[in-house]
């Protein structure tokens, strides 16, 4: 059996919700389960129609600050449990984190903190990786094979941003956060897109700014992360650049169960 998964920050349900291309995309998307992230708004404020969709389980995890971060995941299949806090208050209360639990996988969708200007969160941030790396090795070591998507707010590597010469001094691009993404990798874990694809020039989020979506300008910043041991699943792992209606594209996975 194979199923497929998709990530997308959306930068906004409520937003995306106004735009056509979203509907579009959504009602004729093939994926078994989709996470959204930076939905931006409260449980009590997301709109009927994104909230409860015909023929999916749907959960989600909002912040306790109003229009900020946010997670949604939507499944078609049902799920055997559901975690919606990581154990740490500071980052609980920023809705960062939701767990899904299925037969056979364990699916965390995520939103990394941005560093922010002058790396001002930064150490927030490198707080919140090594909770996630610790969590999802635990999880690991007991015997649960793990997905992680979202929007990590890291390039990995040169090949993943157009100018990296310009942007070492950049939140998403900064030597601690790199090398912390290379350290979880040497954890045990894959980045599932670099399985298949090896080139240059594929990137998910674009700014909005110097029509840099159009000139190429951008970021590969969205991942779909497993566990070594659950590597022999994976069949595909795609960048949909081409869907339009946030600043991010969605990114796919299939898996062969």
């Amino acid at each position: 059996m194979s199923i497929k998964l998709t990530s997308w920050n959306v930068n906004g349900i409520r937003a995306i919700n106004k735009k056509e291309v979203f509907h579009n995309w959504f009602n004729n998307n093939d994926s078994d389960i989709i996470n959204l992230q930076e939905i931006r708004a409260q449980i009590a404020d997301i709109p009927k129609e994104v909230y409860d969709v015909d023929g999916f389980n749907s959960y989600f995890r909002d912040a306790v600050k109003k229009g900020y971060s946010g997670l949604a995941t939507y499944s078609k299949i049902q799920p055997i449990n559901v975690v919606e806090k990581i154990g740490n208050p500071a980052i609980d209360d920023e809705g960062r984190f939701l767990r899904v639990d299925f037969e056979d996988f364990t699916l965390i969708n995520t939103y990394f903190p941005n560093s922010g200007s002058k790396a001002s969160r930064l150490d927030y941030k490198l707080e919140f990786c090594n909770t996630l790396a610790d969590y999802v090795c635990n999880l690991r070591d007991d015997g649960f094979n793990i997905i992680i998507c979202g929007d990590v707010n890291i390039a990995h590597k040169e090949i993943d941003i157009r100018y990296p010469d310009r942007n070492h001094e950049t939140s998403g691009f900064l030597p601690e956060e790199r090398q912390w993404l290379s350290d979880f990798l040497d954890l045990g874990f894959v980045d599932t897109f670099r399985i298949f694809n090896q080139e240059p020039d594929n990137y998910t989020w674009w700014s909005y700014r110097y029509n840099a979506r159009a000139k190429g300008i951008g970021w590969r910043l969205d991942y779909f992360f497993v566990n070594k041991e659950f590597k022999n699943k994976v069949l595909s792992a795609e960048i949909e650049s081409e869907v339009m209606g946030s600043d991010h594209c969605p990114i796919t996975l299939e898996l062969d169960l």
